[in-house]
């Protein structure tokens, strides 16, 4: 029989076939048969700094937890403070294991009481899935929880130029859209949306939330209003220097919240704890052994797993992402350290690229931040 093809190995998107036909350089990412880049990373990083440019993040999962008790089991499952939101309101927050280490983390949407979309990596839906239903089974009310991953579709439009772009194709005024709050049953270009304020690159923009048969439409609209396609390469540069943590690099089953310095998003005076919390407590009250620092390295590039040492200190610290920043024009790192060390920023420490130890300094992070 024929080899199969690498990419029938692969989830799609209802927009694969697009970024095909568009010369789409094409790669695996959480499963999912995806775009890495178009032109180059270069160009479409810096196309969302200073302009807008679109990405097909129609990987991401999503579960729908509605109910009697849904309020009490989704603040149960994530370390943030979930039923204080307002209806039409968002949150970013890390979900636990009972060991303090994170399961994942995720966007939660109020759509009203009792009425939440979760939104978490695609790599763990299926793992996601069954921790967010073995725990609704242990809550005292009986709660459905849907995954309607395969039936929303998401587009991210980002950028300086985003709410114009997004505006042009809406009477909704989409500018009055606060920082993560969202709006439903937006038309955009024809098409009902769930219309969000929110991205991953640091930049200003929305996120929206379609029924996957309706993305072509909506994506070539963007395309016909001058809106260029991002790919998840300049994606990853782009959270990067704004320092948003990606699951399975600053965040995994072994790294809790505190050590990857997302201490804001975890909640401790929440009424009934959530899962973790004793756990984390323990850490808070002994020290986390490590801690998550930025870094600035000179004369090589940093990646995941790139050791990191300290002249005259025990231990070695590993890199969790690194890459070369076109915005900073210098490469960068994100890396876990041992907290013995009590390393501060201005400080050295060197990381070993391709068998050399690099020189590289310790920086406040983030590495960007846009202009208010």
């Amino acid at each position: 029989m024929p080899e199969e093809s690498t990419a029938s190995r692969w989830r799609t998107t209802p927009l694969t076939a697009w970024h095909e036909a568009a010369g789409a350089r094409m790669g695996e990412f959480g499963g999912f048969w995806m775009p890495i880049l178009y032109e180059g990373i270069l160009e479409e990083h810096r196309r969302v700094r200073t302009d807008v440019g679109m990405f097909d993040v129609s990987h991401m999962a999503e579960f729908l937890v509605e109910g009697d008790g849904a309020d009490a089991l989704v603040d149960r499952l994530v370390t943030n403070w979930v039923s204080r939101l307002e209806n039409g309101q968002a949150l970013y927050t890390p979900m636990c294991r009972e060991d303090g280490g994170t399961q994942d983390d995720l966007l939660v949407y109020r759509r009203g009481a009792n009425r939440y979309l979760l939104v978490t990596n695609a790599g763990n839906r299926d793992d996601d899935r069954g921790w967010i239903e073995s725990v609704a089974l242990n809550m005292p009310d009986l709660i459905p929880v849907r995954d309607v991953s395969d039936e929303v579709a998401l587009i991210a439009i980002q950028g300086p130029g985003a709410v114009a772009a997004v505006g042009s194709l809406t009477n909704e005024a989409v500018a009055n859209i606060g920082y993560y709050h969202f709006r439903e049953g937006v038309s955009v270009a024809g098409v009902p949306a769930l219309v969000s304020r929110t991205g991953y690159t640091g930049e200003d923009g929305f996120e929206l939330y379609v029924a996957a048969a309706d993305a072509p439409a909506l994506w070539a609209a963007l395309a016909q209003h001058g809106v260029k396609p991002v790919g998840l390469g300049a994606r990853d540069t782009l959270r990067l220097e704004a320092r948003l943590p990606l699951y399975g690099h600053e965040l995994n089953r072994d790294i809790s919240p505190l050590e990857a310095a997302l201490g804001s998003f975890v909640k401790w005076e929440k009424p009934g704890g959530f899962i973790g919390r004793e756990a984390l407590a323990a850490q808070k009250d002994v020290g986390t052994p490590r801690r998550l620092v930025g870094l600035e390295a000179m004369g090589g590039i940093p990646r995941a797993g790139c050791a990191v040492t300290r002249a005259g200190a025990a231990g070695e610290g590993v890199v969790t992402s690194g890459t070369h920043s076109p915005t900073l024009g210098v490469p960068i790192a994100m890396a876990l350290v041992p907290r013995a060390w009590g390393i501060k920023v201005g400080e050295s420490v060197a990381v070993e690229v391709r068998g050399r130890a690099v020189p590289a300094k310790v920086v406040k992070l983030p590495f960007y931040r846009r202009a208010s």
